[in-house]
């Protein structure tokens, strides 16, 4: 009997520690979800830079002059010329906008408002059969701290030594992250006879 005693005692024993071993294997694979998802959301922000950087020109985003002469030289070119994409996307914060503000055949206006993919997009193949050249006339900006506006005005052109055949305002946000500037959102309205362009936004800079 107390070698049956024993025996029993001694399968109880191994019962319970293979129990505990399941217990703990189980507690593990329910903890590793969650910790590597809180692995690769610690991580993020680190990484988000470190791609920036491999695409981003320190020059372009040094001032608010840099990235505004940047802004229009990444959309203009000659047909067919490929633009450098991934130098207006390095310009643009994750969640910068592009909005484009014009009449209707209503008699109305549209907002259109667009991601910089979204922008691209639209004009790759417009730029890929004909030249585009963007240039800026004149502009009035101002600052504050670490945000600014620039009000400037802009003449398009299929080449550069014809006449512009068209005019307008692009209203530029920018931001500051004491890094370097971003453009946060990019609003134009092109001239029109309705709205011709006042003197004041004529005047050279």
């Amino acid at each position: 009997m107390r070698k049956f005693a024993a025996v029993v005692s001694t399968l109880a024993l191994a019962a319970g520690a293979q129990a505990q071993q399941l217990l703990q294997s189980s507690m593990q694979s329910s903890m590793q979800p969650s910790l590597q998802s809180s692995t690769q959301s610690s991580m993020r922000p680190a990484l988000q830079p470190a791609l920036q950087a491999r695409i981003v020109r320190a020059a372009d985003v040094a001032s608010v002059d840099a990235i505004v002469a940047a802004l229009y030289e990444t959309i203009s070119g000659p047909a067919g010329r490929p633009r450098d994409w991934e130098r207006l996307r390095a310009l643009f914060r994750p969640d910068g906008r592009m909005i484009v503000h014009g009449p209707n055949k209503e008699g109305g206006y549209n907002t259109r408002v667009m991601a910089v993919d979204d922008y691209i997009e639209r004009v790759a193949p417009l730029f890929a059969k004909e030249g585009f050249f963007e240039t800026e006339l004149a502009r009035q900006s101002e600052q504050f701290g670490t945000i600014a506006h620039v009000f400037s005005t802009y003449e398009s052109r299929h080449a550069p030594d014809e006449k512009p055949f068209q005019r307008g305002i692009n209203s530029i946000q920018l931001v500051n992250d004491g890094q370097r500037w971003w453009v946060q959102s990019l609003v134009w309205q092109a001239e029109s006879e309705q709205h011709p362009l006042p003197a004041r936004y004529l005047k050279a800079r």
